[in-house]
Parts: C-alpha cells; sequence; structure tokens
C-alpha cells in the first residue's frame, strides 16, 4: 500500500506541462517565417524581381532580430530553438544575399562569380559556427561589461545587409550605369573576410537608453521608419555607411582600450 501512495500519478497535471500556449510557440514561428523569407527571395532573385527579393531578405533581418529577444522575455528559449535559429541565419544571410546579386549583377561571369559567392557563403557560415561556438563557452560568462559590448567580426545579418550595397545604390541611382561584376565579386569577398575577421564591432544588444532619453529615442525611431518607408534604398546605404562609422569606432575605440 505505501509503495502505491509513493508512486508518481501522470494525470492531467504532466499534461499541461508538456502543453504549449501559442505566445510560447511565437518565437519558433518568427523563424519559420524568416525561413520562409528567404527561401522566397531566392525564388523572386531567380525569376529576376530583385526588388521583392531584397525586402523579403531584410524581413528576415528584422524576424531575426526579434525572434530570439522574444524567446528569452517569455522564457522559453530552448537549445532546439537556437539550433533552428542558426539555421534560419545561414540561408538567409549567407545563402539567400549572394544568390540574389549572382541573379541581378554577375550573369556576364557566370562561372567565375559563383566562386565568389561560394566564398561569401562558407564565410558566413565559418562567422555563425564561431558565434555558437563562442556562445556556449565558458568564457562568455567570465567576460566583462566592457567585453561584452563588441562582437568579433561583422555578425551575419549586418553582413548580409553590406554585401547588397551594390543593388541598392543601382535602385537608388536608377540612371546610373551598373558596376562592373568584377568590382561587385571583390567587395562580397571584402565583406566575407570580414565576417570572419577579428575586427571588434559594436553589440547592439547591450546598448542601453537612460530613462530620460526614452522618448527622444522612440520619436527618433518613428522618424527613422517614415523615412525608410518613404526613401528605402537611400535609406539603406545610409544605414550601411553609418554601420561601417560605427565599426571603424568601435576598432577604434578597442583599440585605446587595450592600450590602457
Amino acid at each position: 500500500m505505501n509503495g502505491k501512495r509513493n508512486r508518481p500519478v501522470a494525470g492531467p497535471i504532466d499534461k499541461k506541462e508538456n502543453a504549449f500556449t501559442l505566445f510560447q510557440l511565437l518565437p519558433n514561428v518568427l523563424t519559420i517565417l524568416a525561413i520562409c523569407a528567404g527561401l522566397s527571395a531566392i525564388r523572386f532573385g531567380v525569376q529576376g524581381n530583385y526588388t521583392l527579393a531584397v525586402q523579403l531578405v531584410m524581413a528576415a533581418c528584422i524576424l531575426d532580430g526579434i525572434d530570439g529577444r522574444i524567446a528569452r522575455l517569455l522564457g522559453v528559449d530552448s537549445k532546439m530553438g537556437a539550433e533552428l535559429d542558426s539555421l534560419a541565419d545561414f540561408l538567409n544571410f549567407g545563402v539567400a544575399p549572394p544568390l540574389i546579386i549572382y541573379f541581378w549583377g554577375l550573369q556576364d561571369i557566370p562561372s567565375t562569380a559563383w566562386i565568389f559567392v561560394l566564398i561569401f557563403s562558407v564565410c558566413c557560415v565559418m562567422r555563425l559556427a564561431r558565434f555558437n561556438v563562442g556562445s556556449k563557452s565558458e568564457d562568455v560568462a567570465q567576460q566583462s561589461p566592457q567585453e561584452k559590448a563588441y562582437f568579433e567580426g561583422v555578425p551575419a545579418p549586418a553582413g548580409a545587409l553590406l554585401v547588397m550595397l551594390p543593388m541598392y545604390l543601382s535602385f537608388a541611382f536608377a540612371d546610373a550605369s551598373l558596376l562592373p561584376g568584377s568590382v561587385i565579386c571583390i567587395y562580397m569577398v571584402f565583406i566575407g573576410l570580414l565576417l570572419i575577421s577579428r575586427i571588434p564591432t559594436w553589440s547592439f544588444k547591450t546598448t542601453k537608453i537612460s530613462r530620460g532619453n526614452v522618448k527622444f529615442f522612440l520619436v527618433g525611431v518613428a522618424c527613422a521608419g517614415a523615412v525608410v518607408l518613404t526613401f528605402a534604398w537611400i535609406s539603406l546605404i545610409a544605414l550601411c555607411l553609418g554601420y561601417v562609422v560605427t565599426v571603424i569606432w568601435a576598432w577604434l575605440e578597442k583599440g585605446l582600450q587595450s592600450k590602457h
């Protein structure tokens, strides 16, 4: 009798613990949507609808930026979600952008250009692998707040944003001549090398806004959103140039800190 009383009973409570609410599934849903956006971007790139293809990659960037944060806020981050997010990152930032560029502006040198597409994709997957290994390392927990404020190398979403800069220039200035395919290939490899470099880049995750400046920040976000919707390609060009400035600034600031 005593043995039967102490034996755990499986009932409705266990079933509830194994169930998920829709809010708990939201991060994985967003990741799946990002994967669908990346795959659709490749499809529209093949069909020649390059504007929509770039827009879908941008949508994947936005979804990638919020799915992990929502998972942590809801307390439903998991190993499966992390692996799914990593696979989505490679598709959306390491496969879709170089393929779209290849279909858009490198058809005059298809065989040579394909080598550079592969180089960029390999650099991206190596960047993601290094980030995954580093995020699981015990040294990360022992890092100071100053060290956590920087990434090593350009993150994959930023790399995808930067590598498509020739397309933004072409869309913004329709009358301008297209850049030579050789120049686009060299630029693609340059961005790929930035992905796997040790250059410190600013981590926006650690950025904090003081309570008194929150209202100004929100107004600024609203203005930036309006500008992006009105002048999309010019805004993306400015965003790329602004990010390059932050990379140079972080590199100089990190160098000064190491000297002291």
